[in-house]
């Protein structure tokens, strides 16, 4: 497994400050199909993943590979458009880089959105859920993005995890949901490895664990960004639904994903800009 330090961090902290005026307090991360988000930014710097050091770079469709950089709604806010993920062949210490050198950025708030497939049956594509917990199946199995020496300088060597996600922001994202006329699901995010999709036994077997989505990202992310004392939300795109139950002719792929991800855009925008707008 590879190990990355402090210094790492800030060599690409520092090359993102040489290249941008603003100073970012809120960072995002955008998944599969959400990349149009970024167009919301005013006057941005756009630098791309390949010219950051150490930066890992995605080559997965829906993933641009950029930092977008700028103003939305009063905050000058860092926005990651497209991740890497741990399946194309990262390690889970690579994978998570840049949110360490967002803590190396003093950005304290981290708004993080996936596409994940619908576990519990009352979910539809196209919903919006709210992360309020997740399963870190990968860190239960070993792959822990915090195993390996601990720099205590960037947190501590046994983080609290009760409250992985931020419970003013979520309490914000039901306001703002509520004000706009939004249905915001709300539910537990399970983390894969993939990138093949879920069995029909598999998914009865996370429902039976009390998942609501499933993905193959985020988890690690949420568990580096707390460890470094980010406040979090999450958002997962309920894609598609999973099948659990094995049906001729019904299959799950990638160009359903980012087809859901461009029909639900418009809502994402609002949530997030209402929250920013609410945000102190």
């Amino acid at each position: 497994m590879d190990f990355y330090t402090r210094k790492d961090f800030a060599s690409a902290a520092d090359f993102i400050r040489e290249h941008t005026a603003y100073r970012p307090t809120v960072g995002m991360i955008l998944g599969s199909g959400l990349s149009e988000l970024a167009s919301e930014v005013s006057n941005p710097d756009v630098i791309p993943y390949t010219e950051i050091p150490h930066f890992p770079l995605s080559t997965v469709e829906g993933h641009t590979g950029e930092l977008v950089i700028g103003r939305w709604e009063d905050h000058d806010v860092l926005i990651m458009r497209g991740r890497a993920h741990f399946y194309e062949g990262n390690s889970i210490s690579h994978v998570t880089l840049p949110i360490r050198v967002m803590q190396l950025l003093d950005i304290g708030t981290l708004f993080v959105t996936n596409a994940a497939g619908g576990l519990n049956p009352d979910f539809h594509a196209g919903d919006i859920m709210l992360l309020v917990d997740h399963l870190n199946l990968l860190g239960m199995a070993g792959q822990n993005p915090l195993r390996g020496p601990n720099d205590v300088t960037l947190g501590p060597r046994f983080p609290d995890m009760s409250q992985a996600y931020d419970l003013e922001l979520q309490q914000l994202a039901r306001e703002v949901a509520e004000e706009i006329g939004l249905t915001l699901r709300q539910g537990v995010y399970v983390m894969l490895a993939g990138p093949s999709f879920e069995t029909p036994a598999d998914i009865r077997f996370l429902r039976l664990m009390g998942a609501d989505a499933v993905g193959m990202s985020t988890v690690h992310e949420v568990t580096v960004a707390r460890h470094g004392g980010m406040r979090v939300l999450g958002l997962s795109l309920i894609s598609n639904v999973a099948i659990a139950e094995p049906q001729q002719g019904v299959q799950t792929t990638h160009e359903e994903v980012l087809e859901a991800g461009k029909m639900t855009v418009p809502r994402f925008v609002a949530l997030i800009r209402g929250i920013l707008r609410r945000l102190s």
